[in-house]
């Protein structure tokens, strides 16, 4: 069938080559109207859903990524196992980004890391790495008001780091013993975290010699953390050390001695004394301020005395130590000392001590007269 249209513009006639019908059949009722309607509508369903789907991706995308070779990045899972020996280079978006890594690299200042904060991101470069760098690293953004700044939830990036050595299966501590302590109040945790997330690792007591079961629940392992005592009791204190496994010899960990808590939680258990509540002038005096409580927590004094707003000179120190009360049972005996050398009549009143812990605040206070 030959067709042939013509239009005419200007009185000019237009003429349209002649078309071959494609189709030698009847056309159905409303058979070209399906055509358009598929392409109009189509589209727009994928668009939307597409558009959703990336929202939402956003608000969970990590701002955390790892620098490649040849200048390609790599968003980071959960976890990433590396070689030891590797250098490593990560980036966090933003302006004003914060980092988390493993403490001992601050401690011992190491120079293998390195931050900078450049215009779009931060960097991180840890060079030479070693099987003790393994842990987590994280970074997010500080919103800043003034001098006043607090984390973005909604923009951080975290991931843990096995830094892989055959040689050194346990992660490398400073020590080769460590004191664990053992509250009944909350879960308690043995270190011995690994570099090969693949190791088989077991606990074990020194005395009696015997492997200490776990069964998943009251006893866990968590590569990241170590054995964790999810309800510790006065049966599990006592020496133990950790074995691995891993394509080779098994490997020891360091020992470490579980020490069961009973000191009750709560704000600082304080008293102060007095070497004499009378002195004498030119006489020496000295305040001691002590705190019975957990081995695991610190506890700050601050003081109040006489002289104190005329700039009296005094002499203050503090320390602790761990005092044994029984058989796996220890307290930390906390105390600060004020020493007044040269008792003057400015000296006389009360002298007070304020202690504090992660529980609350106690006062305590004396008086010295004058003889």
């Amino acid at each position: 069938i030959r067709l042939y249209k013509h239009f005419l513009i200007s009185n000019t006639a237009f003429f349209i080559l002649p078309v071959i019908a494609k189709s030698k059949r009847p056309k159905e009722p409303g058979e070209n109207k399906i055509k358009p309607v598929n392409k109009k509508v189509k589209p727009k369903i994928p668009k939307m859903k597409e558009r959703e789907s990336v929202d939402s991706s956003l608000k969970s995308q990590s701002i955390l990524t790892q620098v490649m070779d040849k200048g390609h990045f790599q968003k980071l899972a959960a976890t990433l196992s590396l070689a030891a020996g590797q250098s490593i280079e990560l980036r966090c978006k933003g302006s004003n980004v914060t980092w988390n890594y493993p403490s001992y690299l601050d401690t011992f200042k190491d120079s293998r890391l390195s931050i900078k904060q450049l215009d779009r991101y931060s960097q991180l470069i840890l060079a030479n790495s070693t099987a003790a760098d393994t842990g987590e690293y994280s970074c997010w953004l500080q919103l800043c008001n003034g001098n006043k700044c607090r984390k973005d939830e909604t923009k951080t990036g975290s991931t843990y780091i096995f830094f892989t050595d055959k040689e050194e299966l346990f992660v490398p501590t400073p020590s080769y013993f460590e004191i664990v302590y053992l509250n009944p109040d909350k879960p308690a945790v043995i270190p011995c975290r690994v570099t090969t997330p693949s190791a088989k690792v077991t606990l074990h007591r020194e005395f009696p010699a015997e492997e200490i079961e776990t069964d998943g629940t009251g006893i866990i392992y968590d590569a990241k953390k170590g054995f964790v005592f999810q309800n510790p009791t006065s049966d599990h204190k006592g020496i133990v050390y950790c074995k691995a496994e891993s394509q080779g010899a098994p490997q020891i960990s360091i020992k470490y001695h579980l020490l069961y808590v009973e000191v009750p939680k709560g704000p600082p258990s304080a008293t102060i004394a007095v070497s004499s509540s009378r002195a004498g002038l030119s006489d020496r005096v000295q305040v001691v301020c002590t705190v019975l409580g957990e081995p695991d927590v610190d506890v700050n004094f601050r003081w109040q005395y006489p002289g104190q707003e005329s700039g009296r000179p005094v002499i203050t120190q503090n320390f602790w130590r761990l005092i044994n009360r029984g058989i796996g049972h220890t307290t930390r005996i906390s105390k600060s000392v004020l020493l007044v050398e040269g008792f003057e009549d400015i000296d006389v009143g009360n002298y007070v001590c304020i202690t504090q812990n992660l529980q609350g605040e106690t006062t305590v206070a004396t008086k010295v007269e004058l003889k």
